[in-house]
């Protein structure tokens, strides 16, 4: 029998293996997975972006977490920055000053000062990331986790997890029998649990992003978050782009909708920045958001249902950036009882069943 099998090798999955194979050498530990290529995994899909600008200060706490990680492991991080752009960000950058986060707000003068490729009409006031914010190399943060989680001694095994039986994981081909089950299927996640009977609020969301060619360049661009529920960034000689989609039923195919782009995001976007009047398409790809719908806010932790069933989802679209946090934080608290590095306890299930949310207010898309 072996100590863990963790359900799902995206990033978060490989992330816990990483952590408890560091974290206690020795230790069993097997992540199923049932697509080698991670062709469908949000891990692969991501736009890969890091923010401290949150409400919760538990996620600013993450992502300050994160981008230290990244440049202690040279994992590519451009801090080009995420720029807010709206009315009034005083309280919420209260609560990110106060976590150590180096977020400045700008008045409208000073925006149009600052960035002079953009349209600050209708807007007071920006709150722009001036350090450990901005882009980096997903697949890479990725590949990390998984290659050196297999390194310390964490096996990969392909195979579907079916559901979660007694004392261990029904699989397509056998049953993996262990001592505890990680919970990381990302937006497949749902399902598993309900196996279990454990009715896990995370959904799977559609998401597109478009690749944009624009002959005008924008010095200093950072990521972009506009009021209206958009955002943009570069990506080397291109946009990126994706907004708050019309029709977000559950799992949808993963496939573009180019439809958002023609009905109404390059309208605003052109509006926002004068010069994305001469935007084109170049392609786009989709991807899942795994969005708890009951409070945007990560689950992570075991259920008191189910002491040996541990659970790592959730994060509604900020789960890159706090794969290195969260991965740490479930592996202490799996091998020590504790958190030890963040303590991350307001994201455990007692909120939810307990029904008092720690609503994220700072939700991409």
């Amino acid at each position: 029998m072996i100590d863990v099998a963790i359900v799902g090798a995206g990033v978060m999955g490989a992330s816990v293996a990483y952590w408890l194979t560091r974290l206690q050498p020795g230790i069993s530990v097997v992540l199923v997975e049932r697509d080698r290529s991670f062709a469908h995994a949000s891990s692969a899909l991501s736009a890969s972006s890091i923010r401290q600008q949150f409400s919760s200060a538990v996620n600013v706490r993450m992502s300050l977490f994160g981008a230290q990680f990244l440049r202690e492991h040279a994992i590519a991080f451009n801090e080009s920055g995420y720029l807010y752009l709206g009315c009034d960000f005083r309280a919420v950058h209260a609560v990110q000053r106060e976590c150590g986060a180096d977020i400045v707000l700008l008045d409208k003068a000073s925006l149009e000062k600052r960035f002079p490729w953009l349209n600050a009409a209708g807007i007071e006031q920006g709150s722009l990331g001036v350090s450990g914010e901005g882009w980096f190399d997903g697949q890479g943060l990725h590949s990390f986790f998984l290659a050196s989680a297999r390194q310390q001694g964490a096996r990969l095994l392909h195979d579907e997890a079916l559901a979660l039986a007694p004392g261990g994981v029904k699989l397509k081909n056998d049953v993996l029998q262990c001592r505890a089950i990680v919970n990381a299927a990302g937006p497949w996640a749902r399902a598993l649990a309900a196996s279990a009977g454990i009715d896990l609020p995370v959904h799977a969301r559609r998401r597109t992003v478009f690749v944009l060619s624009c002959p005008a360049k924008l010095p200093g661009c950072p990521l972009v978050i506009d009021p209206g529920g958009f955002w943009f960034r570069p990506d080397g000689e291109v946009f990126i782009a994706g907004d708050e989609p019309k029709d977000d039923a559950d799992d949808l195919p993963l496939e573009p909708d180019y439809a958002e782009f023609d009905d109404g995001l390059w309208e605003r976007m052109a509006h926002r920045v004068p010069a994305f009047e001469a935007l084109r398409v170049e392609r786009a790809w989709a991807g899942y958001y795994e969005m708890n719908l009951f409070d945007q806010n990560a689950i992570i932790g075991s259920h008191p249902a189910r002491p040996g069933l541990w659970f790592i989802n959730g994060f509604s679209g900020h789960g890159m950036q706090h794969a290195p946090a969260a991965g740490r934080a479930l592996a202490e608290k799996m091998l020590y009882g504790e958190f030890r590095s963040l303590d991350l306890s307001p994201l455990g299930w007692e909120r939810i069943l307990a029904a008092e949310p720690l609503v994220e207010r700072n939700i991409i898309g």
